[in-house]
């Protein structure tokens, strides 16, 4: 099957968005539903699911351990799409960690990182990036937000010492869209000797990364939200800083050499890859790349941001709605409605086939800087067009006439 035919990519281009329907059918998963959670976790394409059932099944073998031909064949593979990761962000083979997703990642680096001190966040992170930090003990300062919900720059300069050691922030908000100014960060950042480490779980399904261009230290993010499979995600890093990290977790593969009296380790990436990896996870890691990619994350974008546009238009007409987050946001809308929790939201717009997220979407302290204990969000991917635009506002018709 092909993954998008040149009569598919035409239409995107020409049209805005005809893709979708094309490709809406190589997502089992969703086809006639109104799936707007893709934020949380996107759905995966045939191409995704049929490279995973090769890699389990026919392909299957053990990577970096058997002598036989088809473990032999599987490391090269496996190893291939280290290297294919690594071109997607714009980095270098021997630079990319595989890990369980990006909150493994930060993790990692907060154990591992050799200088523990003042950490600076912002007030839109997702716990993951908050809680691995204050596991490691680091002081936590928490930038503010711009009245429209972005990471605001200006007061990270006047916050950014000589004593902060990191800086992380989100490239992309999962629960506002608001898009980062990395490049600004990452000069802040360094103005003060800092290193830069972006959450780009919700950047890398929608935006082109380049890591050199960034100029970031560490980058992370999620396969499960770029089409791909659960439990895989990537670690960029820096080879220096890298290499000057002990390793996060001890066992097979990641070893130089082992006595009772003492370990050496292997250089890395491998030494921050103990025990047998997630084999069949990282092929589909590699064919989500791959399907991504043949797409262009350009259109992707395109394609995102006009229905981001549609769906704020929308839903600003109703009266008792307040959207939040910037007008470019990327691929996300997060709004309230007078007088209705939002898991009430979510429940009517269920019986209506289409799925939101309603909750704190795992930024609690953003949900009380907003002064709410929750927001629905609709969260959109390349299989949405404008018919899911048009459901999600009948569905909220709906819930409007129920509460009154």
């Amino acid at each position: 099957m092909a993954i998008v035919t040149e009569r598919a990519l035409g239409r995107w281009e020409n049209e805005g968005g005809g893709l979708a329907r094309e490709l809406r059918d190589q997502f089992p998963g969703v086809r006639d539903w109104h799936y707007l959670d893709t934020a949380a976790s996107a759905q995966k394409p045939q191409a995704v699911l049929d490279a995973m059932m090769r890699a389990g099944g026919e392909d299957y073998a053990t990577v970096h351990r058997g002598v036989y031909a088809r473990s032999a064949n599987m490391t090269l593979a496996y190893e291939a799409a280290r290297r294919r990761v690594a071109e997607f962000i714009g980095g270098r083979e021997d630079e990319i960690v595989f890990v369980r997703g990006a909150t493994e990642a930060i993790n990692l680096v907060a154990h591992s990182f050799p200088q523990k001190g003042r950490i600076l966040l912002s007030q839109l992170e997702h716990h993951s990036n908050i809680v691995p930090w204050q596991l490691a003990g680091y002081d936590i300062d928490v930038c503010p937000l711009t009245a429209d919900g972005r990471i605001d720059l200006d007061a990270a300069e006047a916050m950014l010492t000589q004593d902060h050691v990191l800086v992380a922030f989100a490239h992309v908000s999962n629960v506002l869209g608001s898009v980062l100014d990395a490049k600004r960060a990452d000069t802040l950042a360094h103005q003060v000797g800092a290193k830069l480490l972006l959450d780009g779980c919700q950047a890398v399904p929608r935006l082109p990364v380049n890591v050199a261009e960034l100029g970031c230290d560490f980058y992370v993010f999620s396969g499960h939200k770029l089409y791909g499979p659960t439990g895989i995600g990537a670690l960029w890093g820096r080879k220096e800083l890298l290499d000057a990290m002990p390793p996060y977790q001890g066992g097979g593969s990641m070893i130089d050499r082992v006595t009772f009296a003492k370990t050496t380790y292997a250089p890395a990436p491998t030494r921050f890859e103990a025990g047998t990896p997630a084999i069949v996870e990282v092929m589909g890691l590699r064919a989500a790349i791959d399907y991504v990619d043949a797409i262009g994350l350009d259109a992707i974008h395109a394609h995102e941001a006009e229905l981001v546009r549609q769906t704020r238009e929308a839903l600003r007409s109703i009266n008792s709605i307040t959207l939040y987050g910037p007008e470019d946001a990327a691929g996300i809308v997060s709004f309230s409605m007078e007088g209705v929790h939002p898991h009430d939201i979510g429940t009517i717009l269920d019986e209506e086939g289409v799925a939101i997220r309603a909750g704190h979407h795992c930024a609690q302290p953003l949900m009380e800087h907003l002064g709410l204990p929750a927001t629905a969000r609709a969260s959109f991917g390349i299989y949405n067009d404008e018919s899911d635009v048009a459901a999600l506002v009948r569905g909220l018709e709906r819930v409007k006439r129920i509460f009154g």
